[in-house]
């Protein structure tokens, strides 16, 4: 196994990796995996190199991938008619945030969040479902999309107040919470497995797989994915980047 490994190493790695160049006449087969194969066992390093280079090269094609798949979805990304939307309806900039009530990185992202829209009065962010932790979220989801749907002037305070709810964010939690803020609960209830719900929920997913996200918070900005509670500053350069190319404009 080694040997062909030899051989395989030798096919992917430039002559300055360490491996001497051949001269004619060619070499068989069996002479090539030879030298490749005293080569690796003097100077090991070569196999660190290797795998460096071939990690680098997925991550450029799984990046170059991405952003494919940003520019293919952008609509369903930042002009879905049934997500919400909030800080400047109007702004050059959006941030998109897939995220689960019951998900403890979301809630301390919160506050990042929070710190931006007060900062940068031309960013606009749009709350994604992604309700990946279970039966809890994906009733919390439910009602959380048909606040959205029936009482759009309530939703951020509702999405603030159940994304920092102490105990299981659920369906139950989420009706009682609309209840207090005067909301029609009974209503909520109802619509829970309407189609717009399915129809958000699966969109959501669809859009995850194609951006290769698993879990929450995960943010898109302009053509960049941003993997968990990444922190303010690090959002702040994306949406700066998204902005002017820079990560201070």
């Amino acid at each position: 196994m080694l040997r062909g490994f030899a051989f395989a190493l030798a096919l992917s790695l430039p002559l300055s990796a360490g491996v001497p160049a051949m001269a004619d006449p060619q070499p068989t087969r069996a002479e090539l995996e030879a030298i490749i194969l005293e080569t690796i066992l003097e100077n090991p390093e070569v196999l660190e190199q290797a795998f460096a280079l071939l990690q680098e090269k997925r991550q450029q094609e799984a990046d170059e991938a991405r952003v494919a798949s940003i520019e293919q979805y952008r609509e369903q990304l930042v002009a879905s008619p049934n997500d919400a939307v909030i800080g400047n309806p109007d702004g050059d900039v959006t941030l998109v945030e897939f995220f689960d009530y019951n998900c403890g990185f979301c809630a301390r992202a919160l506050s990042d969040l929070y710190v931006l829209l007060e900062e940068d009065k031309d960013l606009r962010v749009v709350l994604k479902e992604f309700p990946v932790l279970g039966q809890n979220s994906m009733e919390a989801a439910a009602v959380s999309i048909g606040v959205a749907k029936n009482h759009p002037e309530a939703y951020e305070e509702f999405h603030r107040r159940l994304l920092s709810y102490e105990g299981a964010a659920n369906g139950d939690s989420a009706l009682a919470l609309a209840g207090e803020m005067g909301l029609d609960s009974d209503a909520l209830a109802a619509g829970m497995r309407s189609d717009t719900v399915r129809e958000v929920v699966e969109g959501g997913y669809e859009l995850a797989q194609a951006l290769g996200l698993s879990g929450t918070p995960s943010y898109v900005i302009g053509d960049s994915v941003e993997f968990g509670a990444v922190g303010v500053d690090a959002l702040r350069a994306a949406i700066n980047q998204a902005r002017c190319g820079e990560d201070a404009c």
